[in-house]
């Protein structure tokens, strides 16, 4: 059997290049976007080395828009949307207007069509959903008024890009016609107009029922490969179908399957399932964007180059800027909004590679919007380091006007700790005292919090997803968004006056980082930690975790628990196991005394009751 067949040496070398110069973007604290981008430069055919076959990387690329556009319609908010409709629907349209114009004028100069320069400056307009969300995550202002405009503004961008890659076939298609003129156009637009209204509907109708349907009926299976399955043959099959049918694009359908699924109560069981697929192929599909870029172009087109990277981060951050502060929102808000947009990502390449193809724009043209995107890209981080230096000049002189002339030399110390924090939102300490800090809300953390909530016991929970934070809120309960490792956040979780952590979360790594953070702020606070293996019990355990409760064990503890006239010794070994680690955990001075039926003592809970069903595993 062959040993290099492109399709697997494509595969391979694009994910090893990929993740090779991620990590190192990441290193330097740049978005991996751009260790994706020049993995794809190297495998190209214009650098020396290794290259990697351009047509399979293609087929490879779509199966990756097909999925970006599934993921975008997965986690489509109408309701974010409508929140901030006011301000990022007009701000949205005025912003791709201005961007666009300025993209045509570029084309303008360079001595492009009209045509060209309207794709040209449209995939200049819209900004990269992965680089904004990240900036925005890292400061905590995903759920600030700031965060909430400009997720509603990538929102209206989003969705004028979908009705965009709609229309631009057939526009591209009417316009090359030989008798070309006004009224052939109108009709093009009008039949594949028609066809996409017959396409929503149906989807709207047709697929609110069958496909929520179909999810839950293969959920009630359990099986979690036929249900990760389901969810990838929705998202393919409806794009491949739009396609196919109604002769609309691939990510017009994948974005509907998603937008469809995303009102059913298992989208985020079916976003969480289909991720680690979705976020390959994206990667591959960044790695074939990356090599169709001739990185020649930086010298010998270096003055459209620059007129491209300005538009970008100078002309899209001035006109956004504008917007917002016309309605009346405070600076800070506007340069937040600002700086969020002035990059470009998938959508762009997107556009640019449709472009091309249908011949509207030519090659020199995706190779303006490939180098545009490097560069704002690898800027953006500096342009959110200066606004984080502006709010903390801000803060720094609002401590000082403030403080006593005493205290005005600590108070300087405090403020110039604060220009350290990158201008984070702050974070106040929760008021609860001898409470439970539950990290994690999952399926295990719901039924924590669910039995905590029952007993009336006080806790807290620290939770990264913003649904299940917008869920705990909704129904009262204390939660902070954010990792639990991070100082600021366990500081506010009020660890040093807790009664104990209960750390429900999958990932053992990220527990260990945990423990050893709560470790550090009370060294006695009893820390009992979710695990899946032996490997993962030593890895938290050095760390400093009291008890460790694996969930194979403890199912096999109710298990036997529940046979009728059970002896009183376990003869399952991993029940014994089960006993061995808890009485090696149990403190001396509480002997164990195990009662006849349950198996645990009289005086407390048995955790051995919880149904099996809430166990992951």
């Amino acid at each position: 059997m062959p040993h290099h067949t492109p399709l697997i040496s494509t595969i391979v070398v694009g994910l090893v290049l990929a993740f090779a110069l991620g990590a190192v973007a990441h290193r330097f604290r740049l978005s991996p976007l751009i260790g994706y981008l020049l993995a794809g430069v190297l495998a190209g055919p214009f650098t020396p080395g290794y290259v990697a076959d351009q047509g399979l990387a293609n087929q490879l690329a779509e199966i990756g828009v097909i999925l970006l556009m599934f993921g975008v319609g997965l986690h489509f908010s109408l309701k974010d949307l409508l929140s901030v409709k006011a301000i990022a629907i007009p701000g949205a349209v005025v912003q791709i207007a201005s961007a666009t114009a300025l993209g045509i004028g570029l084309a303008w100069l360079i001595g492009w069509s009209i045509g060209a320069g309207l794709v040209f400056g449209l995939a200049l307009s819209v900004a990269s959903t992965v680089v904004l969300l990240r900036a925005l995550q890292e400061r905590r202002l995903v759920e600030t008024e700031r965060g909430h405009i400009a997720v509603g503004w990538l929102i209206v961008e989003d969705l004028a890009m979908v009705l965009t890659l709609v229309l631009l076939p057939a526009v591209a298609e009417a316009a090359s016609s030989a008798s070309a003129d006004l009224e052939s156009i109108v009709i093009s637009l009008g039949i594949t107009l028609g066809k996409v209204v017959a396409f929503v509907a149906i989807m709207l109708i047709v697929g609110r029922r069958v496909i929520p349907w179909i999810l839950h009926y293969v959920a009630h299976t359990g099986s979690r490969e036929l249900f990760r399955l389901a969810v990838l043959a929705i998202a393919l099959g409806a794009a491949f179908g739009a396609a196919e049918l109604f002769g609309v694009s691939f990510a017009l359908g994948a974005f509907f399957a998603g937008m469809v699924l995303s009102e059913s109560e298992l989208s985020h069981r079916a976003a969480s399932e289909t991720l680690p697929l979705r976020d390959a192929f994206a990667v591959l599909f960044f790695v074939s964007v990356g090599m169709l870029f001739d990185p020649m172009i930086l010298i010998n087109d270096f003055g459209p180059v620059l007129a491209t990277f300005l538009i970008i981060v100078v002309g899209k951050s001035l006109a956004a800027f504008a917007i917002v502060r016309l309605f009346r929102h405070p600076n800070a808000t506007a340069l937040t909004i600002a700086a969020s947009l002035a990059q470009i990502g998938e959508f762009s390449f997107i556009l640019a590679g449709l472009g091309v193809e249908l011949g509207l724009m030519p090659e020199k043209g995706r190779d303006l919007v490939l180098a545009g995107a490097i560069l704002s890209i690898l800027t953006n981080p500096f342009l959110f380091g200066l606004l984080d230096r502006w709010s903390s000049k801000k803060e720094t002189a609002r401590a000082q006007a403030t403080a006593d002339a005493a205290a005005a030399a600590q108070e300087a110390l405090a403020a110039e700790k604060a220009a350290a924090a990158a201008a984070r939102e702050p974070l106040s300490v929760t008021p609860l005292t001898d409470h439970v800090v539950l990290v994690g809300h999952g399926r295990v953390g719901k039924f924590i919090s669910g039995k905590l909530a029952s007993s009336g016991t006080p806790f807290l929970v620290v939770e990264m997803d913003r649904n299940q934070v917008s869920d705990l809120q909704k129904d009262g309960h204390t939660v902070i968004m954010g990792n639990a490792a991070d100082p600021e956040v366990a500081a506010a979780a009020n660890i040093r006056a807790a009664r104990c952590l209960l750390i429900a979360i999958p990932d053992a790594f990220e527990s260990g980082q945990v423990v050893e953070q709560a470790r550090t702020i009370n060294p006695d606070l009893p820390i009992i930690v979710r695990v899946h293996s032996a490997a993962q019990e030593e890895h938290v355990e050095k760390y400093g975790a009291t008890r460790v409760v694996m969930g194979e064990q403890e199912i096999a503890r109710a298990m036997f628990a529940a046979v009728p006239d059970a002896p009183r010794e376990p003869v399952l070994s991993s029940v014994q196991e089960a006993d061995e680690t808890a009485d090696e955990h149990q403190d001396a001075d509480t002997p164990v005394r195990h009662s006849d039926d349950t198996g645990t003592s009289p005086s407390e809970p048995a955790p051995s009751r919880q149904p099996a069903d809430q166990t992951e595993h």
